[in-house]
């Protein structure tokens, strides 16, 4: 009974871990990365074609900017041709450049020993940033069953 309670109040004491680590994230890089992504999408939107892009860069801006208590999974339905060039296309419409990003955030945070795991979050990040589709954004506690996990930030007390 009382490790029952105990538990249930470390769980929900996470998402007030979960709360402060979006903050500091967005403190720390979390913001100036979304901008990036966010400058990408309009530079993506002016074109016709590349829409979808902007779509997806606008999509990944909103992960980047509050990651905690979300992972990337594998979408079921995805077509894996579709899927492979569009990620060809992303590659060279601004993926590498947001993957650059991510990866000159991760090394300035894990200069710190505060900002190691945000630092491991960003190199994390990274890999999405260079082939993001045929992979959609969910809540933790809401991935469907049988799906493969992609990406997920660490996650803090087991919340």
């Amino acid at each position: 009974m009382l490790e029952g309670r105990c538990l249930r109040r470390i769980r929900e004491g996470g998402r007030d871990v979960r709360f402060i680590g979006n903050v500091v994230w967005v403190l720390l890089a979390g913001l100036w990365l979304a901008i990036g992504y966010v400058v990408a999408g309009i530079v993506n939107a002016v074109f016709i074609i590349t829409i979808p892009f902007a779509l997806q860069s606008f999509k990944l801006a909103g992960l980047v900017l509050w990651p905690f208590g979300k992972v990337v999974v594998e979408r079921q339905d995805a077509d894996a041709a579709l899927g492979c060039l569009g990620n060809a296309i992303w590659f060279v419409t601004g993926g590498v450049w947001l993957a650059l990003g991510h990866l000159v955030a991760g090394v300035v945070l894990c200069l710190t020993i505060i900002g190691i795991p945000f630092g491991i979050a960003s190199f994390r990040m990274a890999g999405l940033a260079l082939a993001p589709f045929g992979k959609q954004v969910v809540r933790r506690t809401r991935v469907p069953a049988g799906t493969r996990v992609v990406f997920g930030a660490p996650e803090p007390l087991g919340g």
